[in-house]
């Protein structure tokens, strides 16, 4: 019999709960699908992770690709990697091991791994628009701009900011000491769904949880929408013949935004998903798995650089 074993380690107290350890549902309790989540998603994360190497092996193998694109592209790759690997093996393990617990500790962990980064991924599709707002609208002054110092420097503050984000939702739930349940219903240790757990009076923790997400999302996501409305304004000016050539360099990245924010923004605005907490856990998988697993064939399919460097690279190999 397929069985999963509830936590054990729990502190009552009245009506409150202190947890040492929390039930993951996951996406599905039926032990017929089990197997074939376990396969399905064990495939699309080889699959992200072999096409992000490939991507950012292609891009350090090539000096034509030492650029500002294909630099914020390869660290782009390195963040998808590290953001489904934060949760999709632990939940591949669950799977095999029959077990859906995890450690009061490890959901904090995986909780600050993923938004630090999922932060970092909405940082770095910020800093990517920025790029093709200056290539574009100032192309003359590119080089001049967007030179290495700067790039390196833009990274170094997404992880910051990335990292300071995370351990500001860590303070947060640090302060929830009792949980009115111990069931997560999601996949992992997902931070709105540990809030509506809470306890305690949430009100000043939602209050800041706003205003972070206005910071590190609205923000972010108004410099994305304010460099393509500069973008699509100079494309508007030139003829005709170079709109396509100009366009076509931000088309991968403007697809990218779209999905990621779309998905995302969709599990936390759209009332249906957040009054079925099984569906938002499905919505989540889009963001959280599918988008990262995109990345890699969206910027090489419609890139004859990396297209060219990447049949190189694998003919060098075999």
């Amino acid at each position: 019999v397929y069985m999963y074993h509830k936590v054990s380690k729990i502190h009552r107290t009245g009506n409150l709960t202190s947890v040492s350890e929390f039930f993951l549902r996951g996406l599905s309790d039926d032990a017929k699908l089990q197997p074939l989540l376990c396969v399905l998603f064990l495939s699309m994360y080889l699959v992200t992770v072999l096409g992000n190497l490939l991507i950012i092996l292609t891009v350090t193998s090539d000096p034509h690709l030492h650029t500002p694109m294909y630099f914020f592209l390869s660290n782009l790759s390195s963040v998808d990697i590290g953001f489904i690997s934060t949760t999709v093996p632990k939940m591949i393990v669950d799977i095999q091991s029959h077990g859906r617990v995890i450690s009061y500790r490890g959901c904090l962990t995986q909780m600050s791994i993923f938004i630090l980064f999922g932060c970092m991924d909405c940082l770095l599709l910020t800093v990517m628009a920025y790029d093709r707002f200056v290539a574009i609208c100032h192309p003359l002054h590119y080089t001049v701009i967007m030179n290495p110092r700067l790039c390196c420097f833009l990274v170094l503050v997404s992880f910051f900011l990335s990292l300071l984000d995370s351990q500001v939702h860590n303070l947060i739930v640090l302060q929830l000491t009792y949980f009115k349940n111990v069931d997560i219903s999601n996949f992992f240790c997902e931070p709105s769904q540990l809030l509506k757990l809470a306890c305690s009076d949430t009100f000043t923790n939602n209050i800041v949880t706003y205003f972070d997400g206005a910071i590190f999302v609205f923000l972010p996501f108004s410099g994305i929408f304010f460099s393509y409305y500069k973008i699509l304004s100079s494309i508007l000016r030139v003829p005709s013949s170079r709109r396509y050539k100009a366009f076509s360099t931000c088309a991968s990245h403007l697809a990218v935004v779209c999905l990621f924010y779309g998905t995302g923004l969709s599990v936390y605005l759209s009332p249906t998903i957040s009054q079925s907490p099984r569906q938002g856990a499905v919505a989540s998988v889009m963001y959280t798995v599918v988008i990262p697993m995109l990345n890699p064939f969206i910027y090489s399919l419609r890139n004859r650089h990396i297209k060219r460097t990447m049949w190189r690279f694998s003919r060098k190999m075999f």
